[in-house]
């Protein structure tokens, strides 16, 4: 099981480390944008981008093909994985309606990740900490997808914040 931070070092750039040593950043383009890139440490970078109507769909994407895509749903966030040409799906959802913890399923309800919230008043911005299970830890793209979470997290509580 793994132990992951994610640190904020500004209200546009998180930055997620494993054992004290940077596994990537999420940067945003400005600040309450949809619009965001990834780099992990080994110099990948992807792209999060919105689509469809009001942004309502976010995609992941490399240079030439869609990755991943995410949008809110009833329950939560659907996560589409199209990683080595296999489509999984998951779902991030709160867990409990006042709670600061969000936790990843995949369709057989197996827990994969939970994700607590921190924020931090001093800087009005949040910090997570995020342990995965044994599962998660096997995944292949198992630094972007938890990158990608991320995003989705920030992306939640916008859309819940602006009522939407």
């Amino acid at each position: 099981m793994g132990q992951y931070k994610a640190n904020s070092t500004n209200s546009q750039n998180f930055s997620l480390t494993f054992e004290n040593q940077t596994i990537g950043e999420l940067i945003y383009k400005k600040w309450y944008s949809f619009n965001a890139e990834i780099l992990l440490s080994d110099g990948a970078k992807y792209q999060l981008e919105p689509k469809g109507f009001w942004d309502s769909e976010i995609e992941l994407k490399d240079e030439t093909k869609t990755l991943l895509e995410f949008k809110m749903g009833w329950k939560g966030i659907i996560i589409k994985t199209f990683f080595e040409n296999k489509e999984d799906t998951y779902l991030l959802k709160l867990n409990g309606l006042l709670s600061s913890k969000f936790v990843l399923i995949d369709t057989d309800k197996n827990e994969l990740i939970v994700a607590e919230t921190d924020f931090k008043w001093n800087k009005l911005n949040y910090d997570y900490n995020i342990e995965t299970t044994r599962n998660f830890d096997n995944f292949d793209k198992k630094e972007l997808l938890l990158l990608t979470i991320l995003h989705c997290i920030n992306y939640y509580m916008t859309i819940i914040a602006s009522g939407g």
